[in-house]
C-alpha cells in the first residue's frame, strides 16, 4: 500500500513546525492563549471540576492526617513533615490511578528509594507505606 505524499510522520510535522517563522509562531500562540476562549472553556468545565474537588479534598485531608499520626508516633521533626506528606501524596496518587498489588509495592519501593536519596529516613517511609496505605515491600527485588 502506497503512502500519500501529503501524509507526514510526527517527526516530520515537528520539523515543519520548528521551521515556522516567528510571525507564524506568534499568531499561533495568540490564538492558543485567547483568554476569552480559555475562560469560556473553564466556565463550562467549572461545575464538574468543583464537584471533583469536593469529593477528593476530604480524601486527601484524611490521608494526610494518617501520615501525620504515623510521623507523630515516630517522633519525626515537624520540619520534615512536608517531605513525608509529599511521599504520601505520591502513593495516594498511585492508588487513585488504581495501581495495586505487587505493582503498587514496586512503585512504592521506587518512591522510597527516591525520598531516601533526598535525605528522608527509610524506616519512616516504610512505616507510612505500611500503616497508611497497607502496602508491604515488593516480593521480588
Amino acid at each position: 500500500m502506497q503512502q500519500t505524499p501529503n501524509a507526514a510522520t510526527a517527526a516530520e510535522r515537528t520539523v515543519i513546525a520548528m521551521s515556522m517563522n516567528p510571525m507564524q509562531r506568534i499568531a499561533r500562540w495568540n490564538t492558543k492563549y485567547n483568554t476569552e476562549r480559555i475562560k469560556s472553556v473553564l466556565d463550562e468545565m467549572r461545575p464538574a471540576m468543583y464537584a471533583n474537588v469536593q469529593a477528593v479534598f476530604p480524601l486527601i485531608a484524611a490521608m494526610e492526617l494518617q501520615v501525620k499520626q504515623v510521623l507523630d508516633g515516630l517522633g519525626v521533626s515537624m520540619k520534615d513533615y512536608p517531605f513525608y506528606l509529599a511521599f504520601g501524596r505520591e502513593i495516594w496518587s498511585l492508588t487513585r490511578k488504581q495501581v495495586s498489588g505487587e505493582s503498587l509495592a514496586i512503585e512504592a519501593e521506587t518512591l522510597i528509594a527516591k525520598w531516601v536519596a533526598r535525605g528522608l529516613t527509610r524506616s519512616v517511609l516504610e512505616a507510612v507505606r505500611t500503616q497508611v496505605f497497607n502496602v508491604g515491600p515488593p516480593s521480588s527485588p
